[in-house]
């Protein structure tokens, strides 16, 4: 019995880690085309790619702070 708890427990922590990619793809794609929509001008260029990488770090960061601020809590 306690095998079959375990494996369940472990499927269920891969199906949510597997909708959690599909969250972060989502939202992958979604910051990629609003970068692409504001920088019209040739949207695939290194520009673009270096200002897409800098919004995904800083949203990275700043949800990173608010977690450990509120689990010190």
């Amino acid at each position: 019995m306690k095998i079959f708890k375990t494996f369940w427990g472990k499927a269920a922590g891969y199906i949510l880690a597997g909708f959690g990619l599909v969250a972060a793809l989502a939202w992958n794609d979604a910051i990629q085309t609003l970068v692409n929509t504001i920088f019209t001008a040739e949207s695939n260029t290194i520009i673009a790619k270096f200002i897409y990488a800098l919004i995904i770090t800083l949203v990275l960061v700043i949800i990173s702070l608010r977690l450990e601020k509120k689990e010190n809590k």
